[in-house]
This record gives structure tokens, C-alpha cells and sequence, in this order.
């Protein structure tokens, strides 16, 4: 065991061959995100031409999550015990397949059953990708490589953002689908020449080290935090659009290109922070100022919104989508360190299964508060859960790195 470094007295040095492996790992979580989104963007498609209602095309878009929630705690595990690559490999060939499924699906039934086994088998990456990164990325420059690592999200939902619609237009729902089975077994093949799994200590001996959470509460803590947290980058990108075309009176391509800007500079956002994390040698510090970042970004925007001053409220809206995101990669690797090796994979999977449980409840919340106060209000209500998140992220000393 050591603590992460209080600062770096000279550059740490990355063989070429981790950053190949970097962006193996980036591929196939931009690929398995591509085929979780690819529903929610086919939600016009499915309403204007396919007849069905707008709560009908909601609940197919909700399958792909439902069965990410319901997976990703057993990804986890399943990383612990065999290995990282031979669980995305054989979590990859699984999401091909069940994305063959849903093009074949025949009915609705069949379909939502088909897209809830895409969720699950899609969350294979999620864990695994994380390990990967605190197993052979040096200390100093973990931070960068997950902050590099987050950004396949915003990549894979710009992708089926720009992809799906006018797939399903030109040749259906099978095609639309198709496009994240594509980039699926693109990511297989490259994954297949490019992972290997890092040294560990053998399972006995990482069995003796014992259970992370018995030894703290800072992994629960950091949990809870992450859920809090996540409330204001779903809540900024659900209403975003809806806010400057309705609240403004924006174009929905200007509305459209301003919350798509937002993504892009989230993404690389999260970059920053992981190397500002580097340089601080410490995730838990940089998280609690990104968390006190958030309240007052997200107060500033509510409050030009209630006056209605639509420019300074975009560009308040731009930097807390930003600030909204920058937590995300500093808590992932936060939890693999204090995990360790042996612990890392059902750590993650934890941590990724709160997040979604409290993203799923955030869209009707918000929508609801919106409906009777308004946006700004709503946001400004928003800004209360970083506020919470503050007291629960733990204290720098908590950075004790197993991994």
C-alpha cells in the first residue's frame, strides 16, 4: 500500500503500447453507450412513424438502463474473479448478440426484453475499464487516463445523437439499432489485439487484505456523494434543450447546438480535472471544490434565468454542464484506489449503479418542478444536492491507494 503523492517531482513517463490500450477502452465504452442511447434517439422515430405513444417509445428507451442497473454489481464481481479482458471480451460478444436480437425482435414484448438484455450485457465495460486503468496507469497519471476514459459518454451519445435518427429514417429501427452492434464488434476486434490484463497479487493474498468497506465508510461516502452529484448533470442535459426554446425562445437548432457544445467541452472538462488530480496528487480535494463549483454555478445560472437575461444564463449554463461532469472520472478512480485490486471491479460497479438509480429519478423530479416553479427555480433547487455532497466527500486522507 501507498498514498498518492503529494506532488510530482518529475513526469512519469506512459509506454506508448497503455495509451493504445486507452483508447481500446474508450472505443468499447463509447461503442456500449452508442447501443444503450441508440432507443432514447429513436423516440421521435418511433412516435411520428411507428405510432406508438410518447410513454410506450419512453419505456423502450428505459430498457437498455434498466438492464445496465440490474448487471453492473455482477460485471464488477466477474472482473474481480477472472480477469479484465476475458470479461469485456465475453461481455462484448454478448452485447453483439443481443443487439442482433433486438434487430430481429418481432413486437414490442420482444423487443423491450431484447433492449433490457443490450443494458446488461453493455455493462461490461464499465468496471473493467475502470480496473484496467488504476492497474497499469502509474498513480501520477491516473487521473489523466480516466479523465481521457470518461470522455467516451458524451462520444458515444454524440455518435448515436448524430446516427440514429437518420438511420431510422432512411432504413428502420433494425438499421438504427445496428450502428451500436457495428461499432461492437469494431471494438471486439480491437480490444481483442490490444488488452492484456495487468500483474495482480494472487487471489489469496488480495483475499486476506479484506473488504474495503469494513475498513472505512469513505467508499460509502464517496457513493452517496456521486449520486448527489449526478442530479445536475442529468437535470442540465434532460432540460437543457427545453429551457432556452420554451424559457428563451431559442431555435431548437441553436438550443440543440448550444446543450452540444456543452457535451463536448463536459468532455473535455473531464480531461482538465484529471490532471489537475495528477498534479494535486489527491482525487478527494479537487472533488469537493468541483462539488462547491457546482452550487454556485448552478445558483448563478438559475438566477439569470429568473431575470431572463438569456446570453449570461447560456454561458452559465455552458460552464455548469461542465462543472456538473467533473466529478465523475476524480470519484471512479477515488473508489479503484481505495478499492484495491481485489475489490475494484464490485467497487465500480457500486458506484455506477447509484449514479443510475439517481439519474433515473431525476427526469421526472425536476420535470415535475419545473411543471409547477419554473426552470430557474428548479435549478436553483438543483443546487442543493452538491451542497449535500460537500460534508460526504471524505477527507484527503482517505486516499489510502491499494490499487
Amino acid at each position: 500500500m501507498h498514498v498518492v503523492p503529494s506532488s510530482l517531482s518529475a513526469p512519469v513517463r506512459v509506454p506508448v503500447r497503455l495509451w493504445f490500450l486507452l483508447g481500446a477502452m474508450v472505443l468499447a465504452q463509447a461503442a456500449t453507450t452508442v447501443v444503450a442511447a441508440a432507443p432514447a434517439f429513436l423516440i421521435p422515430y418511433l412516435h411520428e412513424h411507428e405510432g406508438l405513444s410518447l410513454a410506450t417509445a419512453g419505456l423502450l428507451a428505459g430498457a437498455p438502463n434498466l438492464g445496465l442497473v440490474l448487471a453492473l454489481v455482477a460485471w464488477g464481481a466477474a472482473t474481480d474473479r477472472f480477469g479484465e479482458r476475458r470479461v469485456i471480451l465475453i461481455g462484448l460478444a454478448l452485447t453483439a448478440a443481443t443487439v442482433a436480437a433486438a434487430m430481429l425482435a418481432d413486437g414490442l414484448g420482444a423487443l423491450g426484453i431484447a433492449l433490457v438484455a443490450c443494458g446488461a450485457a453493455s455493462a461490461c465495460t464499465n468496471s473493467a475499464s475502470g480496473r484496467l486503468i488504476t492497474g497499469w496507469f502509474p498513480t501520477e497519471r491516473r487521473g489523466l487516463a480516466m479523465g481521457i476514459r470518461q470522455t467516451c459518454q458524451p462520444l458515444g451519445m454524440a455518435i448515436a445523437a448524430l446516427g440514429v435518427p437518420p438511420l431510422a429514417l432512411a432504413f428502420g429501427v433494425s438499421a438504427a439499432l445496428g450502428l451500436g452492434g457495428a461499432l461492437v464488434v469494431l471494438s471486439f476486434v480491437v480490444c481483442v489485439l490490444l488488452v492484456r490484463d495487468p500483474a495482480r497479487p494472487p487471489r489469496a493474498a488480495a483475499a486476506d487484505s479484506g473488504s474495503p468497506y469494513r475498513a472505512s465508510n469513505s467508499l460509502v461516502r464517496i457513493h452517496a456523494a456521486s449520486m448527489l452529484l449526478v442530479v445536475p448533470q442529468f437535470a442540465l442535459s434532460t432540460f437543457g434543450l427545453v429551457w432556452f426554446t420554451v424559457g428563451f425562445g431559442w431555435s431548437a437548432l441553436a438550443a440543440g447546438a448550444l446543450v452540444a457544445f456543452s457535451q463536448f467541452a463536459g468532455a473535455a472538462g473531464r480531461i482538465l480535472v484529471g490532471i489537475w488530480s495528477d498534479r494535486a496528487g489527491s482525487r478527494l480535494r479537487p472533488l469537493r471544490i468541483v462539488a462547491i463549483a457546482g452550487v454556485v454555478t448552478l445558483a448563478a445560472a438559475a438566477g439569470f434565468g429568473g431575470l431572463e437575461w438569456g446570453i449570461p444564463a447560456a454561458v452559465l449554463y455552458v460552464i455548469a454542464s461542465c462543472v456538473s461532469v467533473a466529478d465523475n472520472g476524480l470519484a471512479f478512480t477515488a473508489v479503484a484506489e481505495i478499492a484495491g485490486p481485489s475489490w475494484a471491479g464490485r467497487a465500480l460497479g457500486f458506484q455506477n449503479t447509484g449514479q443510475f438509480l439517481a439519474a433515473a429519478a431525476v427526469g421526472p423530479a425536476v420535470g415535475a418542478a419545473i411543471g409547477v416553479i419554473g426552470m430557474p427555480a428548479a435549478l436553483a433547487l438543483v443546487a442543493l444536492t452538491p451542497a449535500l455532497a460537500v460534508p460526504l466527500v471524505p477527507k484527503p486522507s482517505a486516499e489510502l491507494v491499494r490499487a
